[in-house]
């Protein structure tokens, strides 16, 4: 019999800045702490160096972070023109290259090519997986590999700031699996100057924003006090893009056991995707279909 997890049964999303230096995993495992969670994960992973939105996952709310990973995120990152590198960032080795400066006009004109269904291949120093093994572990082995292309699609992408001839800004609004990473190297050859990632900022995930997030510094402060939990967003926000059905008392029990339950909805569609709620509290995800809701997704929330 497996040991029981300790901590509490403590359900919702709490929305980190996490700061530069910090690994994804390492946030998660400090919120946990912090709130004493029994269990808690998080909607897309930053990159150690890069910034922002970090939404944390607890407890039930776990089961609603594919709808944040699928949700449309948006990026403001600042390239460096002039330098390729093999980690497509400031921490890896320059590559390449090049004294030629575009000029504003120029990289707005070629950011036309990355807005839409795009392809995108992924850095060799990223978290996909060649032949069952991270493709960072073997980069780091000095192991140039080849990367299949992957369908991103970017909803904007637009020239923000110049700070000088070698340096501009940029903001992008995607969806699920983008690496900005690959933008600036791609967008650095297609204007024939190389480029990189300098700064990395995620200003918004799904419903998430910047502004929500707390800082690690305000985490270790409020920690294991009753004070962290007032920052608590419910677990039906990660949720927001799906449309509500309201269950029936009877409904809800049917929906709670894992079966078909009746419930009361509004525009919505055979076949479509919902929730469920009973007396404002989400009971389940599932499928809509004449009448009642067939769960995919079941929440057991602690009284």
């Amino acid at each position: 019999m497996g040991r029981k997890r300790k901590g509490r049964d403590i359900s919702g999303w709490l929305i980190v800045d996490k700061p530069a230096g910090m690994t994804s995993t390492s946030v998660v495992n400090k919120v946990r702490w912090a709130l004493d969670a029994k269990k808690a994960g998080h909607a897309g992973t930053l990159d150690p160096e890069a910034t922002g939105v970090l939404a944390v996952a607890l407890g039930e709310a776990t089961k609603t972070v594919p709808y944040i990973t699928d949700a449309l995120k948006a990026y403001s990152f600042t390239v460096r023109l002039g330098q390729s590198t093999n980690t497509d960032d400031a921490e890896g080795e320059i590559l390449k290259t090049s004294d030629i400066r575009p000029t504003d006009a120029q990289i707005k004109e070629a950011l036309g090519q990355f807005i839409g269904d795009i392809m995108q291949v992924p850095p060799q120093f990223s978290a996909v997986k060649i032949d069952g093994e991270r493709a960072y572990k073997r980069a780091r082995d000095g192991e140039e590999m080849e990367i299949a292309a992957r369908p991103l699609w970017v909803e904007e992408l637009l020239l923000v700031d110049r700070e000088d001839d070698d340096h501009v800004t940029l903001e992008m609004t995607c969806g699920k699996g983008g690496y900005v990473r690959a933008i600036a190297r791609d967008l650095g050859e297609a204007l024939g100057c190389y480029g990189h990632v300098r700064e990395l900022r995620r200003i918004w995930s799904g419903p998430f924003e910047v502004e929500d997030g707390l800082s690690i510094e305000q985490i270790d402060e409020m920690a294991k006090t009753p004070a962290l939990d007032d920052y608590l967003h419910p677990l039906q926000v990660g949720l927001a893009d799906l449309p509500e059905v309201k269950a029936t008392h009877e409904g809800a029990t049917r929906l709670r056991n894992g079966n078909p339950g009746m419930v009361i909805a509004t525009d919505v569609d055979y076949g479509d995707e919902a929730w469920a709620s009973l007396d404002g509290e989400p009971v389940a995800v599932g499928v809509f279909k004449a009448g009642e809701l067939h769960p995919k997704r079941v929440f057991v929330l602690a009284d």
